[in-house]
This record gives C-alpha cells, structure tokens and sequence, in this order.
C-alpha cells in the first residue's frame, strides 16, 4: 500500500463520517495545519512523509479497542497543543 492509498482512504472515511458531504482539500489540510499544497501532494503520492506509514503501521498492529484509545490521547494532546 502506498501512502497515497492511506491518505485517499482516511479522507474518504472522513467524507463518510461527515454523512457523505465532501471535505476540501483545503477544509482538510487546514483542520490538519498543513498547507493545501502539502495535503494535495500527499493524497497524489507527489510527497510521501515517511512517518506517516509508520504510524499507519503501528496502529494496525493494535487491536481495536487499543487503537481507539491511542487515537483519543493522541487527540487530547492535539487539543491541548502539546504535540
């Protein structure tokens, strides 16, 4: 799998969770902090940020309830800004 092929599916993900409403490539990379720019040549496979498959990676490796508790921490450290 490419990292393209992960960032297509999470955004895609997205859009479902979002009742099937279309997010922007804009919309998207700017709730990430990242340019448009950025985003866009992640999902086109232009740029590829190593780190990114890792954790993908990693997180496969956790079963489902530990993967949602990893992903709840990483948020509250996101919303607090200590990350």
């Amino acid at each position: 799998m490419q990292i393209d092929d992960l960032f297509n599916i999470l955004h895609n993900s997205l859009e479902y969770q979002n009742n099937g409403k279309k997010i922007s490539l804009k919309d998207m990379a700017s709730s990430l902090g990242i340019s448009m720019r950025t985003y866009q040549d992640w999902k086109l496979g232009r740029a590829k940020p190593q780190a990114a498959s890792t954790v993908i990676k990693m997180l496969g490796k956790l079963d489902d309830d530990e993967i949602i508790r990893a992903v709840r921490k990483i948020n509250k450290l996101d919303n607090r800004g200590n990350y």
